[in-house]
């Protein structure tokens, strides 16, 4: 259900309507300038503010192209305290750069993973200072128009639709839902797993895409539990085929859509506490006081901590926690999944992309998507 505000702020989004709408008319109309440059550009983005993946799904093109090419992630680096340009190295916190990019540095130290508000500044300095690079993927950069991408996708999620929201601030779309039509792919993301074929067919009318563009649905499942500190493993499974009534759980999360989560583990556990912070929080030693005495209250005789995987570079930041509560820790982290047997041809698509375009061309045009 998408999320609506009071109706006071209806006349808001006419005038943030006409904002964006007249932006977006410089870029079509080029009075803007929009910048190329002679490497593939995949950009990850949305037009719903927050909530759609598009961290895991960054991290699945990583995983696709890395083994073939020197792949850079470019992100803005959301909340850090820094300005400008900064190249991740073994020192950064997240402070530095933000959450979500210290998530892929932290998961991927083989490639370059740099942050920049000014993102042709930041694909500038990443090909200055990593001139072999092959490939970058642009986070969060489908309101940028300063570059124009070689490949855009854009993600909605299945209950979330764009097509059904309003913009900001009534609801929570950054732009009008027709600005979809610069996507090249469009992924219906966290899907539900066993999605019939006629509620696929009916979502794929609503969203209309045009015939160059590509529509794909996906979905999240959770992999095994992480320790969120090094050092601290024991084993912790989960059995969402029963809820186990000798294990108590803290849910502690501060990402926009934390009900996956929720609906998943509420499945393998009957004792759950659940602590939930805004999107992107920071967390401050009285949370995890806040934390500490919510793990305490479980009953059950084996208790545990879980989080996010965004939420666990943050946390790991905090080195004075002791034990057992430093070893109750975990994070879960999500894999992508491509339904109707849709990763081959996606995966093709991509490869095929960053093989042929030399030079940032866009692939609706120059190649065509069928």
């Amino acid at each position: 259900m998408v999320e609506k505000r009071s109706i006071i702020l209806y006349p808001f989004s006419l005038i943030w309507r006409f904002i964006t709408g007249v932006r977006n008319f410089l870029y079509d109309t080029e009075i803007l300038q929009s910048h190329d440059f002679k490497i593939p550009l995949i950009c990850v983005g949305n037009l719903v503010a927050g909530g759609t993946g598009k961290t895991p799904h960054a991290e699945y093109l990583i995983e696709l192209l890395k083994s073939e090419f020197n792949v850079a992630f470019l992100s803005r680096g959301y909340k850090r305290k820094t300005r400008g340009f900064v190249l991740a190295g073994p020192a950064s916190k997240v402070s530095d750069i933000g959450d979500e990019p210290m998530q892929i540095f932290r998961k991927h130290p083989d490639i370059t993973v740099a942050v920049d508000s000014n993102r042709v500044r930041g694909v500038k300095n990443i090909l200055n200072l990593e001139p072999g690079t092959g490939i970058i993927i642009l986070d969060d950069g489908f309101q940028h128009r300063r570059i124009t991408p070689g490949l855009s996708i854009l993600l909605s999620t299945q209950n979330r639709l764009m097509t059904r929201d309003h913009l900001l601030p009534y609801g929570n779309l950054r732009e009008s839902a027709h600005n979809m039509a610069r996507a090249d792919i469009i992924l219906i993301t966290k899907s539900n797993e066993e999605l019939p074929p006629i509620q696929r067919r009916i979502i794929a009318r609503e969203i209309a895409k045009a015939p160059y563009q590509n529509l794909y649905f996906t979905s999240v499942r959770h992999a095994d539990p992480v320790p969120v500190f090094e050092g601290t493993a024991t084993e912790f499974e989960i059995n969402t085929a029963i809820k186990d009534p000798d294990k108590g759980i803290v849910i502690v999360t501060g990402i926009a859509d934390p009900e996956p989560l929720r609906e998943y583990l509420q499945k393998a556990f009957s004792e759950i506490i659940m602590l939930q912070f805004g999107d992107h929080h920071r967390f401050t030693l009285k949370d995890i006081n806040k934390i500490r005495d919510s793990w305490n209250r479980l009953r059950s005789p084996l208790r545990y901590l879980i989080t996010t995987e965004k939420d666990a570079v943050r946390i790991r930041e905090f080195t004075n926690i002791a034990e057992p509560f430093r070893s109750s820790f975990y994070y879960i982290p999500v894999v992508i999944r491509f339904l109707n047997s849709a990763r081959e041809e996606f995966d093709n698509l991509i490869i095929d992309y960053v093989r042929k375009n030399k030079r940032n061309n866009r692939i609706s045009e120059s190649q065509g998507i069928h």
